[in-house]
């Protein structure tokens, strides 16, 4: 969803403004989901990424938090500079192409990319649901030959729910590595750096020139359903292409 809107307006579309989300799709997003789309709407341009306060948000907050919160609202009256309707039952998986977010096209669209190493998880999408996504897709399946797969849960408490829930175990027995929670190679750091020529598909938010490495490598961003699907054909895939 979120790099179908970025394709839509560009990484400068929302510069120096917020985004609001609202309409009948956001009650059907986890908080899980809330908070890769609010991550990402600075690569829109934007302050932040703001979402209506309901009872999924109540909740997640009484769970992890003890301290008082205040609800604000948009006012029934409020203008807004710009309006986007998206229907979400139209949408279909989505890849920014190098080397911006804004350069998107559909996975049916992206033709045949073939790549060297796929990283999965990260601040964007490396919450429980994103491992249990990428974790349905590889059980009892290989990662594609020659390939690199890294897996990064976001934080301590992801990685030991994955460990927990075995989903650590269905990595590893695909071929894939599991980082500890870290930036790594989402902004180069370390692990997982991009040689000249090579390409990487990616959960992460940024693909500029060198994001990862070399600047004549490539990064394409994707979801956690994409990526773990790229992961066992060794190209652009999504689930379906490998009969799911």
């Amino acid at each position: 969803m979120i790099l179908h809107l970025i394709g839509m307006i560009g990484v400068d579309g929302a510069l120096y403004r917020s985004i609001e989300f609202t309409g009948d799709g956001v009650k059907n997003l986890s908080m899980d989901d809330r908070f890769s789309i609010a991550n990402m709407a600075i690569e829109a341009g934007a302050k932040n990424g703001i979402f209506p306060v309901d009872e999924k948000t109540i909740a997640y907050m009484e769970e992890h938090s003890k301290k008082k919160y205040t609800i604000y609202e948009a006012d029934e009256d409020a203008v807004y500079d710009e309006e986007y309707v998206i229907d979400l039952d139209t949408l279909e998986p989505t890849v920014a192409f190098p080397h911006l977010p804004e350069n998107t096209k559909t996975v049916k669209e992206a033709g045949e990319v073939k790549i060297d190493q796929v990283v999965i998880g990260s601040c964007t999408n490396g919450r429980i649901e994103d491992m249990r996504t990428a974790a349905e897709i590889l059980k009892g399946r290989k990662v594609s030959e020659g390939l690199r797969v890294i897996v990064i849960p976001a934080t301590q408490a992801v990685y030991l729910q994955a460990m927990e829930e075995g989903l650590l175990k269905t990595f590893i027995e695909a071929g894939a590595i599991v980082s500890t929670p870290t930036c790594g190679p989402c902004l180069g750091g370390y692990m997982g750096i991009l040689a000249a020529g090579e390409r990487a598909i990616s959960t992460t938010n940024r693909n500029f020139v060198g994001r990862m490495g070399h600047v004549d490598s490539e990064v394409y961003l994707c979801s956690p359903a994409v990526a773990a699907a790229s992961a066992v054909t060794g190209k652009i895939s999504m689930p379906s292409d490998i009969g799911l």
